[in-house]
């Protein structure tokens, strides 16, 4: 009887193995933008994936995990000397501290069904070794996925020009949310 259970338990986990399948993204091609906003306008830009993948069992997808290179954050509304020194400021201890923390990561399981390709999610997100809860909509069509996320970037301890932490700053403020958007290929 203790191998029937046995066996019966070994084909169980087969049988959840085959129907989960892990799909990685393709780091060429999928990106993220960015958009940070300030009291007298906005800036936006790019960042690259280092790594990241996507579950589905039963062809709807369950979870998610990805890697982004945090190195390669990249300004794309300016150009010359003033497109570098904001590079350089947002990878600086002021902003993401990018020498000390070169990954951020994002690691979510799927509720239910939002639509017919739509899921809501429910994650951690980690920047400078800070991992906060977020929630979001993910949406997959055939290869393609797409998910948006607004980010509190006082959860990861950058507060440099925040409203919230600094009084009086007027025009020189920058708000405490971005918005991320992900657009992933696999």
């Amino acid at each position: 009887m203790k191998k029937l259970s046995v066996s019966i338990l070994a084909l169980v986990f087969s049988v959840a193995a085959l129907t989960a399948q892990e799909k990685k993204i393709n780091t060429e091609t999928s990106n993220i933008t960015w958009k940070g906003y300030k009291v007298t306008g906005s800036h936006e830009g790019s960042l690259d994936f280092k790594e990241g993948s996507l579950v589905f069992k039963n062809d709807k997808l369950s979870a998610g995990e990805f890697v982004v290179d945090m190195t390669t954050l990249t300004v794309t509304d300016l150009e010359g000397g003033m497109k570098g020194k904001l590079e350089g400021h947002l990878k600086s201890d002021d902003f993401f501290s990018t020498e000390k923390n070169t990954t951020s990561k994002l690691v979510f399981t799927v509720g239910k069904a939002t639509g017919k390709n739509a899921y809501a999610a429910k994650g951690k997100l980690t920047i400078k070794g800070i991992t906060k809860p977020v929630d979001f909509t993910i949406s997959v069509y055939g290869s393609k996925a797409t998910a948006s996320l607004k980010v509190d970037r006082t959860d990861f301890d950058i507060k440099y020009k925040s409203g919230s932490f600094i009084e009086n700053l007027g025009d020189k403020a920058i708000y405490d949310d971005f918005d991320l958007v992900v657009d992933l290929q696999f």
